[in-house]
This record gives C-alpha cells, sequence and structure tokens, in this order.
C-alpha cells in the first residue's frame, strides 16, 4: 500500500512537492496575536502585527502567503525589496508593505508609484524619495519608517545622526515619518557574556534616539523593536509594533542554551505550515559492504534495501543533510544515506515494512500523525530555520491547503 498524501492534482509531472498548509498559518498568525496581547495588559489598542513575507515568504509564495493572511487579519506585511513589494501588491494585497532594505536610486518612484512604504536607513535617501512625492503630486504625504543602528552594525542610521536627519526631514514637506525600528543582533543569546548582553545595550540607544526625535518635535509614528526570537524569548522588549514569526520560528545557532529555544517553543506553539515531499521513484537491494551515492559515502552494513526520492538540493534539500538526516516515511524516521544529489536522494528503507515505489516521503513538515519540523531538522545539521525554508526552489510545486 502507498503513502497516504495524495499526490499534487491528477496531471503527470515530477512527484515532488510543497504543501503549505494555509490553516497553520491563520491559527499562528491568531496564537501569535493572542501571545503579545495577553489580556491581563487591558490595552486600548493591540499591538500590531507586521508578517514577514521576504523571500517568497520564506520559500512558501510571498504574495500568496500574504493574500492568505490579510485576509486573516495580518496588519502589516514585509518585504525586502521593492519588486517584492509590487509582486505582493498585484496579488491583491492592500494592506500596508513594509521594504525592510529601502531602495536604491532609480527605485524610488516604483515604490511609491505602487504605495510601498520605504525603509529609511540612510539620511540622503530622504531627498531621493521626497522628489518622488513631489512628482507624483497630490496633498497626501509619503509615509516611511526609519530604522536605527543600535548595534549590529549592518543598515540604519547611527544614534548620534539623529539630529541630521531631523534636520533633513524638516526640508521633506512630502514626506511623514510614520514608525521607527531597530534589528536586535543577538536576542537569542542568553549567556553571561558580552553578546549576551547586546540586546539590552541595544534597547537602551534605541530608546534613547527615540526620546532624541521627540524632543527634537519629531513623531516617530509607530515604534517596533520584537524580530521573531525576540517575540518569544524577551517579551520586555515589546513595542507598539512588533515582528512576528508567523511563518517560520526564528533560531540562531550556536549561542542560546537549548533549554531557552524548548521553553520558548512551548510558550507558544506553532504550527508546521510547509511540509516538503516526495515520492520514492526507486527501489533496489543493496549487498553489505557496497557503496550508495557518490564517493560511496555511505556503505552497506548489512543487505540492505534503498530507496531513490525525487528531490535533491535542487529542490531545497538540505545537502548536509547527508548521512545524518531522516525522512517520515509510512510513520518512521527513516535514514538519509549517501551524498544528496541535484536531482535524487537516497534512503534506507530496510526496516519499513511494505515500503514500495510511489510511496510519499515527507523531508520535514507534517507525515499522516507524526511530525518533522523544520526547525529541528535545521538544528541537527547546524544551520537555521530559514535556510531550509528559502531554499526550496522554484522549480517545486507549491500547494495551498487547508
Amino acid at each position: 500500500m502507498a503513502g497516504t498524501q495524495k499526490s499534487p492534482r491528477k496531471e503527470v509531472r515530477r512527484p515532488m512537492w510543497a504543501e503549505v498548509s494555509l490553516g497553520a498559518l491563520a491559527y499562528n498568525l491568531e496564537a501569535i496575536r493572542k501571545y503579545v496581547n495577553p489580556a491581563q495588559e487591558k490595552r486600548k489598542s493591540p499591538r500590531k502585527i507586521l508578517s514577514i513575507v521576504k523571500g517568497n515568504g520564506y520559500g512558501h509564495g510571498g504574495p500568496e502567503v500574504a493574500k492568505a493572511l490579510e485576509k486573516v487579519g495580518s496588519d502589516w506585511f514585509g518585504v525586502t525589496c521593492t519588486d517584492e513589494g509590487i509582486a505582493v501588491r498585484k496579488a491583491g494585497v492592500r494592506k500596508p508593505i513594509l521594504v525592510l532594505t529601502s531602495f536604491v536610486p532609480g527605485e524610488e518612484s516604483r515604490l511609491v508609484e505602487h504605495d510601498l512604504t520605504a525603509v529609511i536607513h540612510r539620511c540622503e535617501q530622504l531627498a531621493l524619495l521626497n522628489r518622488a512625492a513631489t512628482r507624483r503630486g497630490g496633498k497626501k504625504h509619503v509615509p516611511f519608517h526609519l530604522k536605527i543602528d543600535t548595534g549590529m552594525n549592518r543598515l540604519g542610521i547611527a544614534t548620534g545622526d539623529v539630529e541630521c536627519f531631523a534636520r533633513q526631514l524638516g526640508k521633506c514637506k512630502h514626506l511623514q515619518l510614520t514608525g521607527i525600528f531597530s534589528h536586535f543582533a543577538s536576542s537569542e543569546v542568553f549567556t553571561d557574556t558580552a553578546v549576551g548582553q547586546q540586546t539590552r545595550e541595544q534597547e537602551e540607544r534605541f530608546y534613547a534616539a527615540l526620546e532624541r526625535l521627540r524632543a527634537l518635535g519629531i513623531d516617530p509614528g509607530m515604534v517596533h523593536l520584537a524580530n521573531s526570537a525576540a517575540i518569544v524569548t524577551r517579551p520586555e522588549t515589546w513595542a507598539d509594533m512588533v515582528r512576528p514569526g508567523v511563518i517560520l520560528y526564528g533560531y540562531h545557532p550556536g549561542y542560546d542554551p537549548a533549554e531557552k529555544r524548548e521553553e520558548a517553543e512551548v510558550r507558544l506553539p506553532l504550527k508546521p505550515v510547509m511540509s516538503l515531499r516526495a515520492r520514492v521513484i526507486s527501489l533496489r537491494n543493496v549487498p553489505q559492504g557496497a557503496g550508495v551515492g557518490y564517493n560511496a559515502t555511505f556503505v552497506a552494513k548489512r543487505p540492505s534495501r534503498i530507496g531513490v526520492l525525487a528531490a535533491g538540493y535542487g529542490d531545497g534539500i538540505h545537502r548536509s543533510l547527508g548521512n545524518r538526516g531522516n525522512v517520515l516515511l509510512r510513520g518512521k524516521l527513516v535514514p538519509i544515506v549517501g551524498i544528496i544529489s541535484m536531482d535524487v536522494t537516497m534512503i534506507d528503507v530496510t526496516d519499513v515494512e511494505g515500503a514500495e515505489i510511489g510511496d510519499v516521503a515527507t523531508i520535514y513538515g507534517t507525515g499522516g500523525k507524526e511530525i518533522l519540523p523544520a526547525n529541528r531538522v535545521a538544528r541537527s545539521v547546524g544551520t537555521v530555520t530559514s535556510d531550509l525554508l528559502c531554499a526550496v526552489s522554484q522549480r517545486v510545486l507549491r500547494l495551498y491547503v487547508r
């Protein structure tokens, strides 16, 4: 009997695909909304949800996921660049879209045309955006958010440049500051080290810059300071707007103790949204002592039954899972063996009774009653969840299911 999952639709095509559960996505959004708006606070205005759909929605399909999240109440959306924002707009999304890494000179007119909210991270960008707003005409100001660099040393104006920013903004009659934020570099680090203290130091710098702006007579608009990890690990950093991991739970390997990650996941349990699947397209008996795959990195220690999956690193199966990862097959964890190829992956099904060609393997996600979470797969190879999810390539069919 073949695996229980159904192949995508009825057309004949390469038997590997990604299922995106819109029901799980909606559940996660509501779970995060309740978590960051605890009833005991009795806030007059609930904290807003900024759903990050950059990188093609972390591999889930940016426009499709944004449209689904808008229907269930997401307040904002975050993308990396103008092109990503336009794609989300063309999908019919009407809620505000924040372009997190801003724009390069020449893009500002398209950004304004499609009603995207720019992030300003260099003072000289103000003049470019203001010219585009002037050319558009009309009485409505073009909104933007300001990013403050509080210690990550990546993007954002320095805290010492607040006065310069204020002077430049005063010259821009067609712009309106509607939000201010920063980004934590080490929000998951709880060790008693300089890195472990970085979040508190960044928070102090951020609020000092915020108060300086207010003292200069500038209304910062919305304030957001909580990336995915900060939501579950550092509630004290929540501001007027938070950035949740609606699509994934953020994880930075190598620093925070495992018990902190597990504790956070218990406090805010989210459902897997994407399940990456592939069918078994070949089975063969391999004698003891025979090698499997490139360079014979796996040698059978017993007579073995080896299955071949119709998916490889060209589809998004992380190459480092070779000889150390597993997949779900018929309710069991089955080891990946040999080097993962671009188009196929080998698995050892010796201990899976009745395994046959056509069976469905789940690389990560839900497989029947079992779950192989992407974040655990990522940790097993020392990477982050988003690395796995973003690696799912364009040739992989996405199926959006309830």
